[in-house]
């Protein structure tokens, strides 16, 4: 057993509380990573307020970036001390979704027993095969990809969740050709990303439509060419105006139903609509569907991207490298563990892009 300190919720809603936790070693097909940096999604603080259920005392955080500092047995193409990305994406790699090419859906993860507890030996979960709101993790080899170590630790941790799942959304769930129009619903960090991701595929016109004009301004930054405000009478119509017709594709990024009901009326004939943001459990959204099916319209769910971790995210690693993605600029603030509640705090205001704790 190793001693690490973590943020560990204690209940729904409440702050985390810094505790020293025992972290079991690496057992078959795992490895250790001593973390260097995890940044703070959305996901985590809607668990943390208890939005979809699950274990507590847990510790939450999935996007991160470290290095392998023990190898379990059975672990193949990792060496101790190489740099990795480190995601939630957890896959067997035999099912029928794995072999397919589809990972995040894997249908036989595993759940097994989390390698947190306290000292008393009290079980801490690990949330989302992850717990990296912690100085180390034991994680699945199917969880981690090497990059370089000339990258900084906080683009490699945004790597894990926020990049991989806007851009994929757009890339692989929506299947966006070079030419087609595309609107974002949100410009936070995922929206930041569909929005890269329609200009890396040659979009023609990308749209962004979040309730704040700073964040539409942000957006043009990072590839939108317009702006739209969502709280104009009927916003659709603007961005009607804007392409000549309806959207190719619109990416819903944030988990609010109003975004949701209205998603559809973006839409042109044969248009389709990619389902990024989580809602809380029980929320219901309510469509027409006369018109969905009148206009041969879609809707796609998207988990992550739709992603396999180690094609794409040597990929953008490499357009980071060239200095066609942009990483750097999505880090709002650089906090410590011990502020990661201030750190959250900002987040819920909606000004941040990424917030990033450093170890």
């Amino acid at each position: 057993m190793t001693r690490i300190k973590a943020a560990v919720c204690t209940a729904f809603g409440a702050p985390l509380r810094l505790e020293e936790l025992e972290l079991r070693a690496p057992q078959t097909g795992e490895i250790e990573v001593t973390l260097d940096a995890v940044a703070i999604c959305h996901s985590d603080i809607h668990f943390a307020e208890g939005a979809w259920g699950g274990d507590l005392p847990a510790v939450y955080g999935h996007e991160a970036a470290g290095h392998v500092t023990a190898i379990g047995p059975g672990v193949k193409g990792l060496q101790d001390g190489q740099r990795v990305v480190v995601t939630l994406i957890k896959s067997c790699g035999t099912c029928t979704n794995c072999a397919s090419g589809k990972p995040t859906i894997c249908e036989a993860p595993g759940t097994g027993t989390s390698p947190l507890s306290r000292a008393d030996g009290t079980p801490v979960a690990q949330a989302m095969h992850c717990g990296a709101f912690a100085e180390r993790v034991v994680v699945d080899q199917s969880q981690v990809v090497p990059l370089p170590d000339a990258m900084p630790p906080e683009a490699v941790a945004l790597m894990a969740c926020g990049v991989i799942t806007g851009i994929g959304a757009v890339v692989n769930a929506g299947k966006l050709r070079a030419g087609e129009d595309v609107v974002v619903i949100g410009a936070g960090g995922v929206g930041l990303n569909a929005i890269q991701g329609a200009r890396i595929a040659g979009a023609r016109r990308i749209v962004a439509v979040d309730v704040t004009q700073d964040k539409l301004d942000t957006a043009k930054a990072f590839g939108a060419t317009d702006g739209v405000l969502a709280t104009d009478a009927a916003p659709w119509k603007q961005v009607m105006r804007i392409l000549g017709r309806g959207a190719d594709l619109v990416a819903v990024t944030v988990g609010a139903i109003p975004a949701y009901n209205h998603a559809p009326r973006y839409l042109g004939w044969g248009g389709r609509m990619v389902m990024i943001g989580m809602p809380h459990s029980g929320a219901m959204a309510e469509y027409e569907p006369v018109v969905l099916a009148y206009m041969a319209q879609g809707m796609i769910g998207s988990k992550m991207g739709d992603v396999v971790i180690r094609r794409d995210i040597p990929w953008l690693a490499d357009l980071y490298s060239q200095g066609r993605l942009k990483l750097d600029e999505l880090v709002s603030g650089r906090w410590s563990l011990e502020q990661i509640n201030d750190a959250i705090e900002d987040t819920k205001a909606g000004g941040a892009k990424r917030n990033v704790i450093l170890f």
